[in-house]
């Protein structure tokens, strides 16, 4: 059952979080027609009365309904709200205003979208992550030279999806949406630091991978052996501690609170629904080897060996 921030990932838990957005849409209903600046900065120069006359019953009523237990509500809430969200988005990209609004709604969107399916399909179907392309597979026997490539295209591919294109595009809606905040230079210089090192472990750990594992960092072309050397005697995911380092790093020289946002969510979504999968296909290929390798060395805190090997 995978677990996000303590929370077991179940139709309560689905449930209770309607319950919250329900409570929290009427809190921000209640705050925007008393304060100017919260309906300003939510929702710019849109008449809040007739966006009231549809979101009230749409998305706060339909949220305690769902919240209530009554199931069929998901296909009126979690519509309306992804609607908003896409509504919202292009007003504050076209304007400028209410920036703040449209990145509440997007976040309710996803939220409400991923409950949803929680909630219909009465678990969380994780295993949809991990089908089709993405599906576990074992490298095939090509060689080191020929996996090396492939390591290294699916590295530029993945490295300039999501620490560049991603957080261009993201860190280019903040400043349109009126998001920014100024940092001082001095983070911009640390990011530049955390990138270097950390683009040092994720290089380090994707040659172990393909020389002493005979695979690539994609799931469908895995390591044929358990990796155990290199940055995987000190950690067992040096990858991902080296992908959420860059990530966040890439937000710092960007000076973007949001890519950094976007980063620890990619991380902690990593580490709640991708890593148990993953960790499920090792233990299943490599049976006591890797059940003796997790039990002394760290998924994430990095250990000296001699000290992992007397744990």
């Amino acid at each position: 059952m995978p677990v996000i921030a303590g929370l077991p990932i179940t139709p309560v838990t689905a449930r209770l979080y309607f319950a919250v957005q329900a409570l929290a849409g009427v809190a921000w209903w209640i705050a925007a027609a008393l304060s100017d600046d919260v309906r300003r900065l939510t929702l710019g120069d849109l008449p809040a009365g007739l966006v009231a006359v549809f979101d009230i019953p749409l998305f706060v009523i339909g949220s305690a309904v769902i919240a209530a237990g009554f199931r069929w509500a998901v296909w009126v809430a979690v519509p309306w709200t992804a609607i908003v969200a896409a509504g919202m988005a292009v007003y504050a990209t076209a304007t400028g205003l209410a920036g703040w609004g449209a990145l509440v709604m997007v976040i309710a969107a996803g939220a409400s979208a991923a409950a949803g399916i929680v909630l219909l399909c009465g678990r969380a179907p994780v295993e949809w992550l991990v089908t089709g392309p993405l599906a576990f597979r074992p490298a095939a026997s090509i060689g080191t030279r020929a996996l090396l490539a492939r390591t290294g295209l699916q590295t530029l591919f993945f490295w300039g999806t999501f620490l560049v294109v991603i957080p261009i595009v993201v860190s280019l809606v903040e400043a349109r949406w009126s998001l920014r905040i100024e940092v001082p230079f001095v983070v911009h210089l640390a990011g530049g630091v955390v990138l270097v090192a950390a683009t040092a472990l994720g290089i380090w750990s994707a040659v172990s991978m393909s020389v002493e594992g005979e695979g690539t960092p994609l799931p469908s072309q895995m390591a044929r052996r358990l990796v155990i050397s290199g940055p995987y005697r000190y950690v067992r995911n040096p990858m991902a501690v080296a992908g959420i380092a860059q990530g966040i790093s890439v937000g710092l020289i960007m000076g973007s609170w949001l890519v950094v946002t976007y980063s620890l969510f990619g991380s902690l979504l990593w580490n709640s629904v991708v890593r148990p999968l993953e960790e499920a296909d090792l233990e299943a290929r490599f049976g006591s080897e890797f059940v003796e390798y997790s039990s002394r060395v760290s998924c994430w805190l990095p250990v000296r060996p001699a000290v992992s090997r007397a744990l």
